[in-house]
């Protein structure tokens, strides 16, 4: 069984959370995990992520069942691709939204197994054995500084321009995804998250936190978020927790408003 749970905090910084997350099954019983973090401004990020997770989820909800291995890894891709054009379209009808634009990071499983997809700084985590493993590259600046060389390690964790984005959804009228498979078993989790996470909690904190299966699924997710408030909570931070339970993977999902 899968079972998922997300939550978000607005952090002790901002005024306004521009991220959107959800977690559930489909319709006809895949499982989808959702996490965007919106830029532009209050109101131009805000509604840049909430479009773009209202756009995928309408794309995939309805997957007809039993779908193979690359149809599922298409439609993912394709659900992308048109939230994408959704928020360009917003953002170029309305002056006010000019420039907006999202991260995003999504996982679509078909029973245990699936694929990522992501655009930005939005990551994706495995868990396994209290150990987080990270799936997704930073689509930033800094990355490619430290990918050309030209930054360590150590000034790639704390570059004061390591939140400008190389790519977006929504500010270009087409945009390509990175996509990668992913499994997971029993025991295993996938953990989705903002920067407002993973730049505030280490990844050796994630892993051993999430992979405290002693505590509820939930329970995990809320000592994450506090980790992230206690270690300043200097923006808005969302996570998602995608858990395999063993047995049949049947999707399964709770969720929470702070």
């Amino acid at each position: 069984m899968i079972r998922t749970v997300h939550a978000s905090d607005v952090g002790r910084v901002r005024t306004v959370n521009e991220d959107s997350v959800w977690t559930g099954p489909t319709r006809h019983g895949y499982t989808l995990g959702i996490i965007a973090d919106g830029m532009g401004g209050h109101l131009a990020g805000d509604t840049a992520s909430r479009l773009a997770l209202e756009s995928m989820r309408a794309s995939l909800e309805s997957l007809p069942p039993g779908l193979p291995e690359n149809e599922l890894q298409e439609a993912l891709t394709a659900a992308i691709e048109k939230a994408n054009r959704t928020v360009y379209q917003e953002a170029s009808s309305d002056e006010k939204y000019h420039n907006m634009g999202t991260t995003v990071v999504a996982v679509l499983l078909k029973e245990a197994a699936g694929y990522i997809g992501h655009i930005g700084d939005s990551r994706a985590y495995l868990i396994k054995d209290g150990r987080a493993t990270l799936l997704t590259e930073d689509h930033t600046l800094v990355n490619e500084l430290f990918k050309n060389g030209q930054l360590s390690l150590e000034e790639l964790d704390n570059h004061p321009r390591r939140n400008v984005l190389t790519k977006a959804l929504g500010t270009d009228p087409a945009v390509a995804a990175d996509l990668a498979p992913v499994s997971l078993a029993a025991g295993e989790q996938l953990l989705l998250c903002s920067d407002g996470l993973s730049n505030f909690v280490s990844q050796e904190h994630l892993g051993k936190v999430a992979g405290i299966h002693e505590i509820s699924l939930e329970e995990r997710a809320e000592r994450l978020l506090q980790l992230a408030l206690l270690a300043g909570g200097g923006d808005n931070i969302s996570v998602a927790l995608l858990e395999h339970q063993g047995e049949a993977a049947v999707p399964e999902t709770k969720e929470w408003n702070r």
